[in-house]
């Protein structure tokens, strides 16, 4: 049964992000469940400033306050740092920024490698938190994150043992 992250597990996390772009992978796999591969691919082009969306491996998403902001900050930083770029990927770094590529799945996990909290832990815990908020319904899972089905039963199935354990609890 999946298990949601504790907080100091998630505040250790946030404190291991350090530069804009660790904090931006950390709330593009917190905020929006993105895995490492689909952030590795985002482009440029998938971000729209104006209307406040993000699309993520071809699901338009709209842009939270947190995610917006770091989003900001991280092209700032982009824009200052390698200022002649002709890399389109939104994510770069000093081996990608000359040439077309995208950056490592490697490079960007790197800042939370060996925290409870890892960016698939993050990932999993947002979409069980989903499940949790929004009542344990497999079709919303599975139309809010794009999860097959079975995937989206068992995010579902978790969910609704650890309110049913809650309710129990609640009823000692």
């Amino acid at each position: 049964m999946l298990q949601p992250l504790l907080p100091d597990q998630v505040e250790r996390s946030v404190a291991a992000a350090m530069t804009p772009a660790a904090r931006l992978v950390l709330a593009l796999a917190a905020v929006h469940a993105a895995r490492v591969a689909q952030i590795a691919a985002l482009m440029l082009d998938d971000v729209d400033l104006g209307n406040r969306r993000l699309t993520i491996a071809g699901r338009a998403r709209p842009l939270d306050d947190l995610t917006l902001k770091l989003l900001t900050g991280s092209l700032n930083h982009r824009r200052r740092r390698w200022p002649s770029t002709a890399n389109l990927h939104l994510l770069i770094n000093n081996q990608t920024a000359n040439t077309t590529g995208r950056a490592s799945n490697h490079w960007i996990s790197a800042p939370l490698r060996g925290q409870d909290a890892s960016l698939e832990r993050l990932r999993v815990d947002r979409q069980l938190e989903e499940a949790l908020t929004h009542g344990p319904e497999p079709l919303h899972l599975a139309e809010v994150f794009g999860l097959d089905e079975k995937t989206a039963m068992r995010y579902a199935d978790s969910a609704r043992t650890l309110l049913d354990q809650a309710a129990e609890q609640h009823l000692q």
